[in-house]
């Protein structure tokens, strides 16, 4: 208790330090690199290939990065790679089978070399980002890197280069000789960089992690193991313990902080409990202990490990606190999504997305003589007002077809749809060919839906990826074939952009399953209210269950009323909505009041799978 009671203290002491610090730091003190060729997902591998695009989207919106703090990475030249890699593991990375090793799912040729080069421009980002701190003794964040479990003749764990030891070869060559300290807060052992500098008395490695995965009797090293488990006192009382005495007895002239985010509770690979303060607690000391001297330390800071969509979001803290002095909460990553499409739509050029290009004002479309010639002309528009060029236009603003050419879809082919009895449909093909459909979907216009509003229906959607495969990280959800692909956010994001343009009040679908429910819940609501209570009864049920079991044991008659019958899931109408009066109709006090009236309803219990029915 004594020493919890301590460790309490001195965080509020240096919370005390940081508010004089903040007064005295301005943003311009910070530096950012970023390129957009950081972002390449791989089917399978549970990273998130957009987590810098996020975090650098976020603090854009803030207003608190402009272009002057960005810096463009520029990949690392071979040559700088051999400082660190043997010739045969950088010629090994020419075979998928290499790549198998490190990434844990099988790839194809085209992705495993665009996971190569985006490492590759990663480690070369942190290169420039050392160089830039060590020449204006400030703060550089590079929005990638952290590889740490890469070693000198192979990679492991997601880490292709090794990119700190990479940046420190290169510092040593243009003659920095001073001693470095390589700060490692991520969840897992930095093993690979710890190995590489092993005999390097002027490089300590210090890491605190919940298991080791390598030799720690190294020349220059601290390397604790916590186990599984680790809540905010123990690590941060570690942290307190341990930090300042390695930073007395170093007395580095350069520091790499690995900010991984792996540690947070809600990680889906780690095995911590760190709470979303204790995250930032353990950042701001780091950061404090650094930069209160009178000779500031550069400083890189690099993202590291952090799985799941929500992971950029505790960097976003830390680094809204490193800019504004205080913390800015950051948004979901859904309404961050809507909110970069809907500052896209505002760019958008009505008469670009109703015209074909080399169209002319006064040249008649077949629209244009509805009413004039007997019979109903064929549609030409999509929802009757996208021409053909102006839907491949808004996919490709909205980065809907690059993220595609990123999954290996380099030709994505779009095809219009119109005369379909109920909606129109819009799909997208990998190739020219028309094989491998990877997107459909299916949309219309209706009164009728939601009564007293005009919304975008959703007929039908289908997003797969027909060259993945399912894995260890990604099990088939009840139904799939394949894959997905993981744009469920970006065609939500397209869809209120079409609902905007055309001033609809919001998208209106009918959720399959369990889990198509469960996975738009963040920016999506039931349409009626005791629908609500009875998802949420659902929810609690089955918490903590993978979304595929859950989902599995929904369709497969597990969920039951408590003391009756099988529940079956049918029809549970909901809304995104993009007025302000759909949304009050939703989730406005009289809503919720239904909704607090209706959950005594609903009291489910889990069972044993209905048995087959005979054929």
């Amino acid at each position: 208790m004594q020493q919890a009671s301590a460790v309490r203290g001195l965080i509020r002491r240096m919370g005390r330090r940081w508010r004089c610090l903040s007064r005295r730091w301005s943003h311009h003190g910070v530096n950012f690199v970023y390129g957009s060729g950081y972002v390449h997902p791989v089917s399978g591998v549970p990273m998130d290939p957009a987590r810098g695009e996020k975090i650098l989207a976020f603090l854009a919106e803030e207003g608190l990065v402009d272009r002057d703090d960005l810096i463009a990475p520029r990949a690392a030249s071979v040559r700088n790679l051999l400082r660190v890699h043997t010739p045969d593991y950088l010629d090994a990375l020419q075979r998928t089978e290499t790549l198998l090793r490190i990434l844990g799912v099988p790839v194809d040729d085209h992705s495993a070399q665009k996971v190569v080069g985006s490492q590759r421009l990663m480690a070369g980002g942190t290169l420039q980002a050392s160089r830039v701190a060590r020449r204006g003794r400030g703060v550089v964040v590079n929005l990638g890197g952290g590889l740490h479990h890469s070693h000198r003749d192979s990679g492991m764990a997601f880490c292709v280069f090794n990119d700190i030891a990479v940046a420190v070869a290169r510092l040593r060559v243009r003659g920095f000789g001073g001693p470095i300290l390589v700060l490692d807060l991520d969840m897992h052992d930095g093993n690979g960089t710890r190995s590489i500098f092993a005999h390097d008395p002027s490089v300590h490695t210090y890491s605190i992690h919940n298991e080791h995965w390598g030799e720690t009797n190294v020349s220059e090293s601290t390397s604790i193991a916590l186990g599984g488990g680790v809540e905010d006192e123990q690590l941060l009382g570690t942290l307190v313990k341990t930090l300042p005495p390695v930073v007395e007895s170093v007395e580095p002239e350069m520091v790499f902080y690995i900010a991984g985010t792996d540690a947070a509770a809600d990680d889906p690979l780690g095995n911590w409990d760190l709470s979303a303060d204790g995250m930032l607690s353990r950042d701001r000391f780091v950061f404090t202990l650094f930069r209160r001297r009178p000779k500031p330390i550069p400083m890189v800071v690099l993202l590291g490990g952090g799985y799941g969509e929500r992971s950029w979001r505790y960097s976003a803290r830390f680094l809204s606190l490193i800019l504004r002095g205080r913390v800015i909460e950051p948004p979901l990553t859904e309404e961050l999504t809507l909110s970069r499409f809907r500052a896209i739509t505002g760019t958008l050029d009505p008469a670009s997305l109703t015209s074909d290009p080399g169209d002319f004002s006064w040249r008649l479309t077949e629209d244009d003589l509805v009413g004039i010639v007997p019979g109903q002309p064929r549609k030409t528009r999509f929802l009757g007002y996208f021409s053909p060029h102006g839907v491949e236009l808004v996919l490709e603003r909205y980065g809907v077809l690059n993220r595609l050419r990123l999954l290996g879809f380099e030709h994505p082919t779009i095809d219009l749809d119109l005369d379909e009895g109920i909606g129109e449909t819009l799909r997208i093909w990998a190739r020219p060919d028309r094989k491998d459909l990877v997107v459909e979907l299916r949309l219309d216009r209706s009164r009728r839906a939601v009564a007293g509003f005009e919304v975008l229906t959703v007929e039908w959607l289908l997003l797969q990826n027909p060259r993945a495969k399912f894995g260890p990280f990604r099990r088939p959800l009840p139904g799939q074939k394949h894959p997905g692909l993981g744009l469920l956010k970006e065609i939500f994001g397209f869809e209120v952009m079409v609902c905007e343009i055309l001033e609809l009040d919001g998208i209106f679908f009918v959720p399959s399953s369990y889990h198509v429910a469960a996975q738009s819940r963040q920016v999506v609501y039931f349409l009626e209210p005791r629908d609500e209570a009875l998802f949420e009864a659902l929810r609690r049920l089955l918490e903590g269950m993978p979304l595929a079991e859950a989902s599995s044991a929904v369709a497969e008659g597990r969920v039951r009323e408590v003391g009756g019958e099988v529940f079956k899931w049918e029809g549970l109408p909901m809304v995104l909505p993009v007025t302000e009066a759909l949304k009050e109709r939703v989730s406005g006090p009289t809503y919720q009041v239904e909704v607090e009236e209706a959950a005594e309803d609903f009291r489910f219990e889990l069972g044993p799978a209905s048995p087959a029915k005979p054929k």
